[in-house]
């Protein structure tokens, strides 16, 4: 068993703000998350298995093993799907089938052994999904067949394969690592960070998807519905194809309810508040919801979309401070003057202690108390 502490070193960003284009109509101030280093202990047993492509297809077609889903509506127990889209085009999904036909060696697989015993996929799915599909004999809708192979593959579905090549391929060999957390109820930081490490393609995942394949239950399909709440849209932008507006909703949220728990690096309180809260519903019309929702309704009439923007980018900071501050204010539950709101902003905006806490290292712990405070001061006496 691996129980080391990642010792890489801490970037030497001191939290500067970098743009982000979420969208082509959002950009986001924010502090690179990859100038955060989570230091976490691996609990983490590791082992090699070798399977055989039959049986790596049958234990998918029984959702033993799935490919986890990027897609925050879905429940844990509806985790199938695409990781990222199924991306290779039909000569790689040919060749690799003719790889193994032919006896050549292939890349191995990492899996993740969860705590319902299943082995989610961390990488290898293209080649799983490319074994499946070939099985079936379909992808998508059209049929399957070999191209661009030697022959005699050439133009072969699975079921016209000769016997022998049938039997060939069912008894391949593909190797997986398998990981599993040691810990039943520690926390997940440490396979987040094996996630961000192994995912490093040509388009990495981000924080929020990652969440999304960990965490998957009713909290996140409740911040996809706050996610779609009209005046959140009108303030933030367009839904972010990559889930940039649903970090940011957990942000808020997890800065709200847990405060003064907070401490740097920012991913990783985020991830421990997302595990403590996986199974919680959340709604826009009752509890922690409605406040965000009343707090929004509130920014987007009295303030308007240039609440989060201080300049061009919507800046991170302020948006989480200011939600965390208008949400405290809700709690009341009594009429809002619309000119001592904007007031209260006006003057919350111009203060310097403020403004050095939402524009640099703003992930410090010192940083979000001292914005987070001044928001709900701000807020509190109107």
């Amino acid at each position: 068993m691996t129980d080391a502490t990642d010792e890489d070193e801490q970037s030497n960003s001191q939290g500067e703000l970098v743009e982000v284009e979420d969208s082509p109509s959002v950009s986001i101030d924010d502090v690179d998350p990859n100038s955060e280093v989570i230091s976490a202990t691996y609990e983490i047993t590791s082992y090699g298995a070798d399977y055989d492509v039959e049986g790596l297809v049958r234990r998918m077609n029984k959702d033993d093993i799935v490919v986890p889903s990027f897609d925050p509506d879905l429940g844990t127990d509806e985790v199938r799907g695409f990781q990222r889209g199924y991306i290779w085009l039909p000569t790689q999904r040919s060749r690799f089938i003719e790889s193994l036909l032919l006896g050549l060696p292939v890349p191995g697989i990492f899996l993740i052994r969860d705590r319902q015993n299943r082995l989610l996929v961390l990488d290898g799915q293209q080649r799983l999904k490319t074994l499946q599909a070939y099985y079936a004999g379909v992808v998508g809708d059209k049929r399957f067949r070999l191209q661009n192979v030697q022959e005699p593959y050439v133009g072969l579905t699975y079921e016209e394969l000769a016997p022998e090549d049938r039997r060939r391929l069912d008894d391949s060999i593909i190797h997986a690592t398998v990981l599993r957390q040691e810990s039943p109820d520690g926390s997940q930081n440490a396979v987040y960070s094996i996630y961000e490490r192994l995912n490093t393609g040509g388009s990495p995942l981000q924080p929020q998807e990652i969440r999304i394949a960990l965490f998957p239950g009713l909290f996140l399909q409740g911040i996809s519905e706050l996610g779609r709440d009209p005046h959140w849209e009108n303030l933030y932008g367009p839904p972010s194809p990559r889930y940039r507006d649903h970090e940011l909703i957990l942000r808020v949220l997890a800065l709200f309810e847990n405060q003064a728990g907070y401490a740097r690096p920012l991913k990783a309180f985020l991830n421990d508040y997302l595990q403590a809260n996986q199974a919680r519903e959340l709604s826009s019309y009752s509890g922690l919801g409605e406040l965000f929702t009343k707090a929004v309704l509130a920014i987007d009439l009295y303030l308007g979309k240039q609440a989060f923007r201080p300049e061009r980018a919507v800046n991170a900071a302020y948006l989480d401070s200011i939600c965390v501050g208008v949400m405290h204010r809700v709690t009341r539950d009594t009429e809002i003057d619309q000119a001592a709101f904007k007031a209260a902003y006006d003057e919350l905006v111009s203060q310097q202690g403020f403004r050095d806490a939402t524009l640099f290292n703003t992930s410090s712990d010192e940083a979000v108390e001292a914005r987070v405070n001044l928001a709900i001061e701000a807020f509190a006496t109107i």
